[in-house]
């Protein structure tokens, strides 16, 4: 069962759901599915790691690769087969990002966080809405942003007869450059809650800002969003402000984390496959070590051993709270409770953990291997430590260990929170 077919609510009030306009919501084309989404997801990556390189020095906006990421059709991944979509399960889409993240982990952000986007609507939306924007999502080839910061109030909501003003702006909006629709939150003040929704970029008095300026991840598109009165109709408006969060809808926080534990786990990935090419074909070895290949040191050897211990436990924790996961969303809105909902957050805690100390390690760890001569820039192998160490910051690690040496001796699972 995908999310969709687990999904939620009915719309409750038989209006019909707001239709943006032609003008506010660009047609991109009708992209169907892929055959084999990991195929495909090998196919892209091949393509994104032929500029990968060069676009991290650079950075800006990728264009051209987001194109191709529309072409591919892993955008549809996450859409129910009924709309059109490839219907594929969570530990499928997890698996299509690690795989780009290994060559491409900016990319591989903006990919994943399409995804999350859409999974929003699952577990916040009615039927009309997931209706509409669906349909839409495949038919227009939407490529969906971010501008829902919860840490950041800044952006205030004042309901009018017609819906919502927003006034203000939000800050780390993943994907908001070249986007064609956006997850927004906005504070409610008489309520001292958050209201969440769905908007096309273009609506009127929404300003995009590349104004992303990070020494890693540098193509996320993860600058601010301005909005100056921006109107967000009744039907637009997926989370309500006073709405109690269900242990349903509180499953987004734990798809965010763990798209980001495969982020993470594909930058291990991609900075262990990078050392072990460099060493195989590349390196010349150290000349005490009485050896005619760099690969037979066992220094060398017992190098690469102490990397493989950190890498695959980050791999085996991710697949595991990927199935953990999908297995929770197959019960259906109605029967999960607070301790299946729980049990997923540890699950996820346990592979964000991992996968951040991989990704950081072996990022650091592999010119200790690969020596001087690898730290060519045109090579762009600094590119995974960089990339880790300024995605690792999204939230601090440390909480996540708070809570599973909670959940070890006391049984505690994590609150609910928007980073847990």
């Amino acid at each position: 069962m995908t999310l969709a077919q687990a999904s939620t609510r009915p719309d409750e009030t038989g209006a019909a759901a707001a239709r943006p306009s032609a003008a506010e919501l660009p047609n991109h084309g009708r992209v169907l599915p892929p055959a084999d989404p990991l195929v495909a997801a090998d196919r892209l990556a091949a393509e994104l790691a032929r500029t990968a390189v060069e676009r991290d020095r650079s950075g800006g906006h990728a264009e051209l690769e987001r194109e191709r990421i529309r072409a591919s059709g892993l955008l549809t991944l996450s859409v129910p087969v009924e709309y059109g979509g490839a219907g594929s399960d969570w530990p499928t889409i997890f698996a299509t990002l690690r795989r780009l993240a290994r060559v491409d982990s900016a990319l591989a952000h903006v990919y994943g966080f399409h995804h999350l986007q859409i999974a929003g609507l699952f577990l916040y939306g009615d039927a009309a809405q997931q209706s509409l924007w669906l349909h839409r999502t495949i038919e227009h080839g939407l490529f969906w942003g971010n501008a829902l910061n919860p840490l950041d109030k800044r952006t205030q909501a004042v309901e009018t007869a017609d819906g919502f003003v927003l006034d203000g702006s939000k800050t780390f909006c993943s994907g908001s450059v070249g986007s064609d629709a956006l997850t927004v939150s906005a504070w409610h003040e008489p309520t001292g809650t958050a209201l969440i929704g769905v908007l096309p970029t273009h609506r009127a008095g929404i300003t995009v800002n590349a104004d992303w300026d990070a020494f890693g991840q540098k193509q996320t598109d993860s600058g601010t969003v301005d909005f100056a009165k921006v109107l967000i109709q009744h039907r637009e408006v997926t989370q309500r402000p006073g709405i109690a969060a269900t242990p349903w809808s509180t499953l987004r926080s734990c798809i965010a984390q763990l798209v980001m534990a495969n982020l993470y786990t594909g930058i291990a990935e991609g900075a262990f496959e990078a050392a072990t090419g460099y060493s195989r074909d590349r390196a010349r070895p150290w000349f005490a070590s009485g050896v005619a290949a760099s690969l037979d040191d066992p220094f060398i050897q017992k190098r690469y051993g102490e990397l493989w211990v950190l890498l695959r436990p980050a791999q085996v924790l991710t697949d595991l709270a990927a199935q953990k996961l999908q297995a929770t969303l197959d019960l259906g809105p109605d029967a999960v409770t607070d301790l299946h909902r729980g049990e997923v957050a540890v699950a996820v805690a346990e592979a964000k953990v991992t996968a951040h100390r991989a990704a950081l390690e072996i990022g650091t760890q592999l010119f200790d291997i690969t020596g001087a001569s690898a730290t060519s820039a045109r090579l762009g192998f600094d590119r995974y430590w960089r990339n880790a160490r300024v995605h690792t910051l999204h939230d601090p690690v440390d909480y996540k260990l708070r809570d599973l040496g909670r959940y070890a001796t006391t049984g505690r699972v994590p609150d609910p929170t928007a980073y847990s």
